[in-house]
């Protein structure tokens, strides 16, 4: 009986230290919170060619003994040495072309900057997308390209229409623009990817979804079952077209049907403005198509994965990942968490739902 009544009164000195610890944690990062300025967030640029060689030398120095690695780094100090001069002497070239002519040289290296797109629902990433583009455009040249790797299933039509013209920002400065798709550029995703003047994608990324679709539930018949009025007022004859709550008519529902069909117009000429080459008729019925089959009917140009269509380049260009990166408060970081795990599950629940219509 002793040993149950210390260890109770041990168990609640735990539990009011781990109380008071949660109050005091909790009113300093509500402090911090109120006394922080506004964080905007900053941007982080990652050299990709470096990040190759890394991976490239930690492959090298576990494949070769000591002797064979140290006839490598005598011949590697000589490469590099011969390169180092090389450039040297381009750069100088490239000054006195500059200067005789006023333009920069031809042969300048050329300089890939690389952004990533990752779509919800709301598009909400827009935000990100348009801080990178805005840094990008300060320095990017038309020798120069940006490579933007989208992955959205689409959403909201305002919200991918303004995704869609941040990307109408750097083909308006005549700097050539690349979209990769490597699983699923569809419906407003694909609205974005057909800004680019190059579409690359995956064999098998899902592609297309030309469409517009508007659902919504109407819980008039159970209310009027309970004898619940739901009375709503308006100004304007079709400020509101379908409800969820009253009675829908067959003038609202004609009429919602109507502005439907206007965004599908809309979206029908947007591909088409951007993409000439496609059969707008024959591709703007909702469908989707894998990548080897979107190549087929032009809604995109060459089938490669992100990874190697720049993998291919690395010799010859520069390239630059650029990520505008929002710092976030520990409840932040702790929402964020749980968010995530509340989309897998809902993710990993659609999936087997539609699994027998995509595979």
């Amino acid at each position: 009986m002793e040993f149950l009544t210390e260890y109770g009164l041990f168990l609640a000195k735990t539990l009011t230290f781990l109380a008071a610890l949660f109050v005091v944690v909790s009113i300093v990062l509500s402090a911090g919170g109120r006394n922080k300025k506004a964080d905007k967030g900053q941007i982080e640029v990652t050299k990709l060619n470096e990040k190759f060689e890394h991976l490239r030398d930690s492959l090298r120095d576990a494949m070769l003994d000591d002797d064979e690695y140290k006839d490598f780094a005598k011949a590697e100090k000589k490469r590099l040495k011969e390169e180092k001069a090389q450039k040297k002497k381009a750069a100088k070239e490239a000054e006195k072309h500059k200067d005789e002519s006023g333009d920069a040289s031809e042969a300048e290296r050329k300089r890939i900057f690389v952004l990533d797109f990752h779509g919800d629902i709301k598009a909400s990433e827009v935000d990100n997308l348009r801080e990178e583009i805005t840094t990008v455009l300060t320095l990017a040249k038309p020798s120069d390209e940006i490579v933007v790797k989208v992955e959205s299933g689409g959403g909201m039509v305002h919200s991918y229409g303004l995704a869609s013209s941040q990307l109408a920002r750097i083909t308006a400065k005549n700097i050539p623009l690349t979209v990769c798709v490597d699983k699923v550029a569809a419906s407003g995703g694909y609205m974005m990817a057909c800004v680019a003047n190059k579409i690359v994608a995956a064999p098998f990324a899902i592609l297309g979804s030309i469409g517009v679709v508007a659902q919504l539930p109407n819980f008039h018949k159970l209310l009027k079952k309970n004898d619940i009025d739901y009375e709503m007022f308006t100004a304007g004859e079709y400020k509101r077209t379908v409800t969820m709550f009253g009675e829908n008519t067959d003038k609202g529902r004609t009429k919602f049907v109507e502005e439907l069909e206007d965004t599908h117009v809309l979206f029908k000429e947007f591909v088409s403005e951007h993409r000439p080459q496609v059969d707008i008729t024959k591709v703007a019925t909702g469908e989707v198509w894998f990548g080897l089959r979107a190549k087929a009917v032009n809604l995109i140009d060459e089938l490669q994965t992100s990874d190697e269509y720049l993998f291919n380049q690395v010799d010859n260009a520069d390239i630059y990942e650029v990520e505008f990166a929002l710092k976030k408060t520990l409840p932040e970081k702790l929402g964020l968490a749980a968010q995530g795990a509340v989309d897998r599950l809902l993710m990993t629940w659609w999936e087997r739902l539609n699994i027998s219509r995509w595979f």
